[in-house]
């Protein structure tokens, strides 16, 4: 039993905490649903391919990797860094939020499942299926090709993995 802020929400008075609880409702931090991710990372639900705001992924402007052989009609050559850059490194998009494509994938609250673009089309701000074995990431990172780092691009992974190419973007829902 908790009665403080757990990393998904707040919690009012003495509550169990189960492994993958959140309450939406409270104004805690808590990682985005992948409707919220996109909306931030296409810039309040802009038609862009990537996080920056552009239709074009260029290494100097998205850390990904830019070799040749990964190269797209909508991505440009470039270099290939093999690591993360530190936030801020790069041009943030108009919502002033870095990084949104490449550099790291990013973890979503969501459960794996496709229940997200199933439901985005029927529903405002979509929320995944209520339990899973994998969750969503979303972003692109520093090892992956310009394909990944899209806007609509997702992968999932088993929630207990630890790579250098997964990382993490707060959230807080809006009063």
């Amino acid at each position: 039993m908790i009665e403080e802020k757990s990393f998904f929400g707040l919690i009012k008075g003495q509550k169990e905490i189960e492994k993958n609880y959140c309450d939406f409702s409270l104004n805690g931090y808590r990682l985005p649903t992948e409707a919220e991710w996109e909306y931030a990372a296409r810039q309040r639900g802009e038609k862009v391919r990537f996080g920056n705001g552009k239709d074009i992924a260029d290494p100097e402007e998205i850390n990904f990797n830019g070799s040749a052989q990964y190269k797209e009609p909508y991505s440009k050559e470039g270099v290939y860094r093999l690591k993360t850059k530190e936030v801020g490194s790069f041009a943030p998009n108009s919502l002033g939020l870095y990084d949104m494509s490449g550099n790291v994938w990013e973890w979503c609250w969501d459960w794996g499942g496709g229940e997200y673009y199933k439901k985005s089309n029927n529903a405002q701000d979509p929320k995944g299926p209520e339990s899973g074995s994998s969750r969503n990431l979303r972003g692109g990172s520093w090892e992956y090709r310009p394909v990944d780092a899209r806007c609509a691009d997702r992968i999932i992974f088993n929630p207990d993995a630890r790579s250098s190419v997964i990382g993490f973007r707060l959230a807080r829902s809006g009063r």
